[in-house]
């Protein structure tokens, strides 16, 4: 991954709308609920008319060889416990550890990833 395609991925996301349900400026419980697609028959948005939101749809994609990596740049792979840690590449991996894991083996793990030199995403206790 060069420079050059993540400042692509920056400008791409800096640009992106912010996708919203419909009517979730109307209905309180409808704010924070995420996206939904429109489906009423009169709904303005599913029509895509002017001044309404925007719906999500493939033209929104980001570049392809940065697409569902960590804003850093880096892989991002999922671990459950320390062993997991052993054979990864500081260069081109960075690691979030599973939610599920407790304060122990979370513990663990951030101590080899920083023997190994290893970047955490998600090192909070």
């Amino acid at each position: 991954m060069s420079e050059r395609e993540l400042k692509i991925w920056k400008e791409q996301k800096s640009k992106m709308p912010k996708f919203i349900r419909s009517d979730s400026w109307k209905v309180k419980r409808l704010e924070d609920s995420g996206w939904r697609r429109p489906k009423g028959v009169d709904n303005k948005m599913r029509l895509k008319r002017k001044g309404w939101p925007v719906l999500v749809s493939i033209g929104y994609r980001k570049i392809k060889k940065v697409r569902g990596l960590h804003p850093s740049g880096l892989k991002e792979v999922l671990i459950h416990n320390p062993s997991e840690v052993a054979g990864l590449d500081p260069e081109k991996v960075i690691v979030r550890i599973a939610s599920s894991v407790g304060k122990l083996k979370r513990i663990k793990i951030i101590e080899e990833c920083n023997k190994l030199g290893i970047k955490v995403a998600n090192p909070k206790i």
